[in-house]
């Protein structure tokens, strides 16, 4: 059975979890990270010597054991795996636009969006710094009139089909979206954002509180 490592509360886990829901599969997971610990055992660093989550253990078509890390490769492996064709695209040009848009969720948006979270979220009113969140909320605007954009003429991110690449990108959206700040309307991503949540793979991801 597929092993997935790390905390709900963790956006990276949230992509692995709902991946893993979407595609039908069966699953244990294991809390680590944050106040649950377990990350800098030897034990676990020997699955991810980062001492980050997520991480996944499986085991491979021959039946030997496969140790993943990093959220984005462990969603495009379980769709590699067990969705080619559909979630994973079969046709060259719609697999690789999936693929840019789950890296730019990672090194662009996710980036530009920090700030706000961490200081929102998970800094105590006292001590939190209006500049920062004001900057992060601009930069992160900027990019989701980019998105809104995109939806303007496809369904998903990728095509008129769901694809791995809406699952990044609806996590990093579901925290968005969570925050305590302004949301100018923007229809299609709202659309888009709407039927992510409407699955019944994202039941339990794109409904939680953050913390």
């Amino acid at each position: 059975m597929l092993r997935i490592w790390g905390r709900i509360s963790s956006i990276n886990v949230r992509k692995v979890v709902w991946c893993a829901q979407e595609l039908g599969l069966d699953f244990q997971r294991v809390d680590a990270g944050a106040a649950f610990g377990i990350v800098h055992t030897p034990e676990y660093r020997a699955l991810n010597p980062n001492a980050m989550v997520p991480a996944i253990e499986d085991v491979d078509d021959d039946g030997q054991p496969l140790v993943l890390w990093e959220s984005n490769v462990i969603v495009r492996y379980l769709c590699a795996r067990h969705a080619k064709g559909t979630l994973y695209p079969a046709a060259l040009a719609e697999r690789f636009d999936a693929e840019r848009w789950m890296d730019w969720q990672q090194t662009t948006l996710n980036p530009a969006g920090r700030d706000a979270f961490v200081q929102l979220i998970r800094t105590p009113a006292e001590r939190r710094q209006p500049a920062l969140i004001e900057a992060s909320r601009t930069a992160t605007d900027a990019l989701l009139d980019l998105l809104e954009q995109q939806l303007t003429h496809r369904a998903f991110l990728a095509g008129d089909d769901f694809t791995m690449a809406d699952i990044p990108v609806g996590c990093e959206m579901h925290r968005w979206w969570s925050l305590p700040l302004a949301r100018p309307h923007r229809p299609h991503l709202d659309r888009w954002y709407n039927a992510l949540r409407s699955r019944a793979g994202a039941a339990g991801v794109l409904d939680l509180t953050l913390s």
